[in-house]
């Protein structure tokens, strides 16, 4: 049976694969970096996680829609992926809290997608070949020779080099606060979060432990920070090239300078290594999905986490080393991958600073690592504690 010319569309990758599947979503065409993920579910919360801007995401699950979408779930206030590659969408949601059709939604928010495509040949292609640019056209666009469609994918810039968290943070400072969620009694602690990006879950389970979250722009610099006179300071994950957030490394250095406690999440891991004297490099093809496992260095625990990332911190495992900044003292890689022994996560040994490359807030995703929140409380805490006897006696 034809497919109608008002209902094809197209994903072109810059090898010059093609396929030609139906519209799904905003009719209209896109351009961005083709990568996929392997959750089974959470789709909702993989598409509103701003980490995905300028990303066309492949779903490599076969059923995708089948729990609608509704207003709880978002992880930020849009959606930030370029476009979406489905096979099977299903044609109407089953649950009781959909509010909407994730087709609806889609183009609500004109991202253009494409369904009925057999995204396991997309897949082992992005698997050998690596992440790559790519366009997906519908509506007048499917008309237009392969050929001009294939150069126009050709010509869009790659992911490396790309700065986009400026792009998806918050234009104005916002408070989260801990009686929001739960907490009773007055908040433990109060830190600076720098929003690169972040996911609607992380202040939430800050907050649910006592902490009163300042979230800030990415272009907030120290002054800002100190402005709310913080216990501690975390940056967030998000989208684009670490090599290009030279600002953020530059103010991370004057936060550990200062002597506050750092955690970081994903992009912050990387903005950590940066700052710590640490290349970033772009993998192949990425780890994203709910399903990837890591190995605590501490602990020997294998935890099952949530990632999406397609840059890495370019660090040796093993035994710690001094950080190439020498002046922050010696350093290990706390975490790493089981796939293929990528650093998941960083920490200072003679400072109240690590970061985890993974998102242990899940959104969706396990939660075995859920009590790394619980770590940073604790160093919040203890360090404030520390320090309040030494102001003290030199008063």
């Amino acid at each position: 049976m034809s497919t109608p010319t008002d209902d094809l569309a197209l994903l072109v990758l810059e090898d010059g694969t093609v396929h030609r599947g139906r519209a799904y979503g905003a009719r209209g065409r896109t351009l961005g970096e083709a990568v996929f993920t392997t959750g089974m579910t959470g789709y909702q919360e993989t598409l509103t996680d701003p980490s995905y801007a300028g990303q066309i995401i492949v779903q490599t699950s076969p059923h995708i829609g089948n729990t609608g979408v509704n207003d709880t779930d978002r992880e930020s206030r849009a959606i930030f992926a370029a476009g979406y590659v489905v096979r099977d969408a299903a044609r109407r949601p089953s649950n009781w809290r959909a509010e909407r059709t994730l087709d609806e939604e889609l183009e609500a928010f004109g991202v253009v997608g494409i369904r009925e495509v057999d995204t396991r040949v997309i897949t082992r292609r992005l698997r050998t070949e690596g992440s790559m640019r790519a366009g997906v056209y519908s509506g007048e666009h499917a008309g237009r020779p392969e050929a001009e469609l294939l150069a126009e994918v050709r010509e869009q810039p790659s992911m490396a080099g790309a700065r986009l968290a400026e792009t998806v943070t918050t234009e104005q400072p916002y408070v989260i606060e801990p009686a929001a969620h739960g907490w009773e009694g007055e908040p433990l602690a109060e830190i600076a979060a720098l929003d690169l990006g972040i996911k609607a879950a992380t202040p939430r389970h800050l907050a649910s432990r006592g902490i009163r979250v300042h979230v800030l722009p990415a272009t907030a610099g120290l002054e800002e920070i100190r402005a709310v006179s913080p216990d501690g300071v975390f940056l967030s994950n998000g989208p684009g090239d670490p090599a290009t957030a030279d600002a953020q490394v530059a103010l991370l250095r004057e936060v550990l300078d200062a002597g506050l406690p750092f955690f970081g999440i994903c992009f912050g891991n990387q903005i950590f290594g940066r700052a710590l004297g640490f290349d970033t490099y772009k993998l192949k093809f990425g780890h994203r999905g709910p399903n990837q496992p890591v190995m605590d260095n501490a602990t020997g625990r294998v935890a099952i986490t949530s990632q999406n990332h397609g840059f890495a911190v370019d660090a040796p495992l093993g035994e710690p080393v001094e950080a190439p900044e020498t002046r922050y003292g010696r350093v290990e890689v706390s975490h790493w991958s089981l796939n293929d022994q990528v650093v998941e996560g960083l920490r200072l040994l003679d400072r109240p600073a690590f970061s985890v490359q993974f998102h242990p807030e899940s959104a969706a995703g396990p939660n075995d690592t859920l009590d790394l929140f619980d770590r940073f409380v604790r160093m919040l805490t203890e360090h404030r504690d520390a320090a309040a006897p030494a102001a003290t006696e030199g008063a």
